[in-house]
């Protein structure tokens, strides 16, 4: 019977006990916190597809956000014309013009903020659905080294979930064809 005992409250055993329970305690609180994933699902992958980057300042929804659909160096060929967007049917959202806009950006990082330089002055024409959007720059958009963004200044749908966006451009030349652009994909919780 001694032995039983003895082997039941072996002292590495409550040792590795002490040692593991602090990190026990604290899983619970580790869990509220918001972590944001490295992985980004997307709709069709195939060899076409290229993915945009973005940003967006609040991602719950009915909330007030700020999205920005960011159009890279590497993004663009030539100079755009104009830049078509298709907006998923079930981003159920108020979209006006005046809430729309196209800017020179600086995007921000680990010290810097989001920003908008200089805004583009540019027509936007809405679908009567809010299924697509058109931006007509009064002036087209350089090919050259500076980064340009679709900005969104909207309320969030109502409904949470994951909306991919594409965008197509239209360049300087003979074709009056857009071109594939990139989708960017963003999230509502």
């Amino acid at each position: 019977m001694k032995n039983e005992n003895k082997k039941f409250f072996n002292k590495s055993k409550i040792l590795k006990l002490l040692f593991i329970s602090p990190f026990l305690v604290s899983i619970p609180f580790f869990s509220n916190s918001e972590v944001n994933a490295g992985l980004e699902f997307q709709w069709d992958q195939n060899s076409g597809y290229k993915r945009l980057k973005w940003f967006q300042k609040n991602n719950e929804r009915l909330r007030r956000n700020t999205i920005f659909f960011f159009l890279r160096p590497s993004n663009r060929k030539a100079d755009l014309l104009q830049i078509s967007t298709k907006i998923p049917k079930t981003f159920k959202s108020t979209l006006k013009e005046e809430k729309l806009s196209l800017c020179q950006v600086k995007i921000g990082g680990f010290d810097d903020r989001t920003k908008c330089i200089k805004n583009i002055p540019a027509d936007i024409v809405i679908n009567e659905d809010n299924t697509s959007l058109d931006i007509f720059p009064y002036s087209p958009i350089p090919a050259n080294k500076e980064s340009y963004a679709v900005v969104f200044n909207i309320f969030n749908p109502k409904r949470t979930g994951l909306y991919q966006f594409h965008f197509y451009g239209q360049y300087i030349g003979d074709n009056p064809v857009s071109s594939y652009l990139g989708s960017s994909t963003i999230v509502i919780d």
